[in-house]
């Protein structure tokens, strides 16, 4: 229960029209969610506005409305709030509503086209092994403390995100770490947050059909940065071109990590194999379980925030050297007879697909086989389709493409655009197979001992979303099933 004044404080407001002393019980962005007493925000959304939908608050028992612009008819019992922008105004009154939890721990942001994941979850296992109590708001799942709660955005929204960081600090979480996605920057569900520090991982080709230009998609990652505090610190990728530009207008403290040049957290891989990493992090060697040159990147960027956070690097490096990654990234599993190696992994962007490639590649002894399946999401950024299909032909001798999550899209136009991108070797090395268990089962059947098989785009996810529909599937589970089938 919170007063509505003080909830709004340093919203941007137009006009009142009733009793800012109002006793608040929840807020709520859904209609549909609201109960007696609670405070209703309406939101533009990209499918639906808000604002249609005040009557229906009013009717559920909303006791205040925030809102853009006054419906024609106002109840006399409620309180009319009219503000500049309701979705940066939900942030604000989120964090207040939940007495700031944001304020009461550490929490760093993770944000970049690849590695939020890993790298979140990564500082979750470390600061857990240090001996800290931690919560995570990530892709894959959200944690607070040891307890697992199921996970459907990369960013939630900013009432959840307030409740979920409240909800840490009652069990005395010290930090959070979370996966700031584009999305959740654009859309404000990240505004009146207080983050002790920032992580940026890299940046390619991805969520075009959102931001429509990649100097768009630059800018709204850019905005994390420009917004932290000076008390905070700031943690870049300089090997990656806009590593720099990241932090150019930041308050916040800067620090950088490299494989390529000096940096403050500088590291140099002597060993790249399928028992793990061997680095050189600043003057120390050590072995980590991870594979991979973006793994190495991960680490990096993971061992640079704990050392901004004041831990040991001895500490820090012994407790990372034997952490494993998040589920669905570089996930492999050796098959018992043929000794097949079967890789799931999350890759679902052009530069991810190439890089797990490139990894995959590096772990090569001798002549086996590379095959890739990979598809694209349906109701997504079509531009990146015919790069993915060319870059799982570039470096792979045999690629295979299929259904990812088709959504509302109809899966043979999907490969119909992966497909046309391709140069003349590249229409020498693929196949197109709809369904993607027989994709998967494909990639198994021409497979000779030893060969290495990727099933890339879906990682954790344990479904196939179909006309709106999602059915189970598990790439993992699919893979293992196939190689006992198949006697592999």
């Amino acid at each position: 229960m919170a007063i509505l004044q003080d909830i709004l404080y340093q919203v941007k407001l137009r006009s009142v029209n009733g009793d800012l002393q109002t006793d608040i019980n929840s807020l709520q962005i859904d209609s549909r969610k609201v109960v007696p007493g609670a405070c209703f925000i309406a939101i533009k959304g990209t499918e639906s506005d808000g604002h249609n939908f005040i009557r229906n608050a009013v009717d559920n028992g909303a006791i205040a409305i925030v809102c853009e612009y006054l419906p024609e008819e106002l109840h006399p019992d409620v309180t009319y709030v009219e503000v500049n922008n309701s979705s940066e105004a939900v942030g604000w009154m989120a964090h207040h509503f939940y007495d700031q939890p944001s304020r009461k721990l550490k929490l760093i942001g993770v944000t970049g086209t690849n590695g939020k994941t890993t790298v979140a979850t990564l500082l979750y296992k470390l600061f857990t092994a240090l001996g800290y109590d931690c919560g995570l708001i990530s892709t894959v799942n959200i944690l607070i403390g040891g307890e697992v709660i199921a996970s459907t955005h990369t960013t939630p929204d900013a009432i959840r995100i307030n409740e979920l960081l409240f909800n840490m600090t009652k069990v005395g979480c010290s930090f959070a770490f979370m996966e700031v996605s584009s999305h959740s920057i654009h859309q404000y569900r990240v505004a009146g947050l207080q983050f002790s520090g920032g992580v940026f991982t890299n940046i390619s080709h991805d969520h075009l059909d959102y931001h429509n230009t990649f100097d768009e998609y630059i800018r709204v990652k850019k905005k994390f940065f420009d917004n932290l505090p000076v008390t905070a610190f700031a943690i870049s990728n300089l090997d990656d071109k806009r590593g720099e530009v990241m932090l150019q207008n930041t308050m916040a403290t800067k620090y950088y990590y490299s494989l390529r040049t000096i940096a403050d957290f500088k590291g140099k891989i002597l060993e790249n194999s399928l028992t793990g990493l061997n680095m050189m992090v600043n003057d120390q060697e050590v072995h980590f379980r991870m594979i991979g040159e973006f793994n190495a990147y991960n680490l990096l960027a993971v061992y640079g925030t704990a050392i901004c956070l004041n831990e040991d690097k001895n500490e820090v490096l012994r407790c990372l050297s034997v952490l494993s990654g998040a589920e669905g990234r570089f996930e492999y599993v050796i098959s018992s007879i043929d000794k097949i190696i079967g890789i799931v992994d999350y890759a679902h962007t052009p530069d991810a697909l190439e890089n797990v490639l490139k990894a995959i590649n590096q772990l090569r002894s001798g002549n086996e086989k590379v095959i890739t399946v990979v598809g694209c999401g349906g109701n997504r950024d079509r531009t990146k389709r015919p790069l993915m299909g060319q870059v799982a032909c570039d470096y792979s001798n045999k690629a295979i493409f299929t259904s990812d999550n088709p959504r509302n899209e109809d899966p043979r136009l999907i490969l119909k655009d992966m497909e046309s991108g391709l140069n003349t070797a590249a229409k020498r090395k693929f196949i197109s197979i709809e369904d993607r268990y027989e994709a998967i089962k494909a990639a198994f059947s021409i497979a000779t001992p030893g060969d290495i098989i990727l099933i890339a785009g879906k990682g954790h996810e344990k479904y196939q979303e179909v006309n709106g529909v999602r059915n189970h599937f598990d790439d993992r589970e699919v893979m293992l099933k196939v190689m006992e089938e198949l006697e592999k």
